[in-house]
């Protein structure tokens, strides 16, 4: 064999394994989730509602700002979806990924079958918010029960034991009104058995907050506080009392925590502006337990978390010009 040959022979073995450890490396980096080679990092799916405004548009804001913040921690999909039948599809697409665990908030009937099809594959599940008839689902959610005692507790704070209060009900959203109600009129029984309460029905909307507070603004001369269940209609309810011109009201309630509803709190020094925290941003500590969960610690099966209360005094530290809500 000529020298040259030789050579050339040389470089070959030389070059070959170096080609493949090049090839090696491309398939590991294009193999994972988005070009993400960590294959030492949990999958985490979210299952969100897709509304582009609102309370349930900011539970996908705040699901996936947490899932970016666990970047090194996480690899995450998250989806959205119009209805049940949408959710199931997108529940099995991740199954297909290979999630470890899903954080689901299931606006709709008809969620158990798929939900237990991810337990049987040994993916856990984490539902926010919403109770589902299923072994073996976490869940995490705020107390609405104590939205209603934290109120009333709000309530005796600023007008005293003895007064006239609104208590606007929402029969309509089932346990969520009901346990907001009892809340408040239990501790109410107890704390200030004198006062008056006056219960009328409305909607979780400003538009009905403002058209049943102006008909209730007509009928009742005097009115010292309202114990409204929802931050969209107590800005209807505040709109009525200032349509009306009415001074005497000196309290009005809310619930979920809006950003709106928030910046309004300041503006007006006559009436206390309250929100009871039954904030979307809670979708957090959902993707925090589903991580836990995963990495082994002990968790609850059920985490009630508490009622926290905004008003001129705190509200700046709720702020976000970035929520859809």
């Amino acid at each position: 064999m000529s020298k040259y040959l030789k050579v050339f022979a040389l470089l070959v073995l030389i070059m070959v394994p170096a080609l493949a450890a090049c090839g090696s490396d491309n398939a590991s980096s294009n193999g994972g989730e988005s070009g993400d080679d960590s294959g030492d990092k949990y999958k985490v799916g979210i299952l969100a509602p897709a509304v582009t405004h609102g309370w349930v548009a900011a539970v996908a804001y705040h699901a996936e700002a947490r899932a970016k913040e666990l970047s090194d921690e996480i690899d995450y999909q998250i989806h959205t979806s119009s209805d049940a039948s949408e959710m199931t599809s997108q529940l099995d697409d991740l199954i297909t990924w290979g999630a470890d665990a899903i954080v689901a908030f299931p606006q709709w009937e008809g969620m158990e079958v798929p939900i237990q099809r991810a337990l049987d594959e040994g993916i856990e599940v984490v539902n926010f918010d919403i109770v589902i008839d299923v072994d073996g689902v976490y869940r995490v959610a705020g107390d609405n029960y104590d939205m209603g005692v934290q109120g009333a507790n709000y309530v005796v704070d600023k007008i005293g034991t003895e007064g006239e209060v609104v208590l606007l009900e929402v029969p309509s959203a089932g346990s969520v009104s009901e346990l907001r109600k009892g809340g408040f009129l239990d501790t109410i029984e107890e704390i200030a058995p004198d006062m008056n309460i006056h219960t009328y029905a409305t909607q979780f909307t400003r538009e009905d907050g403002l058209k049943d507070f102006a008909d209730i603004l007509t009928s009742l001369d005097k009115i010292d506080a309202v114990f409204s269940l929802d931050d969209e209609t107590s800005i209807g309810v505040l709109q009525a009392i200032s349509e009306a011109g009415r001074t005497d009201i000196q309290v009005v309630t809310g619930g979920g925590g809006m950003q709106e509803y928030f910046e309004m709190m300041p503006e007006n020094e006559d009436i206390w502006i309250q929100s009871a925290l039954y904030s979307p941003a809670m979708v957090k500590d959902a993707v925090d337990t589903a991580v836990k969960i995963l990495k082994g610690e002990d968790v609850e099966m059920e985490t009630i978390i508490p009622t926290t209360i905004v008003d001129r005094d705190n509200y700046e530290e709720f702020l976000d010009a970035e929520s859809p809500y």
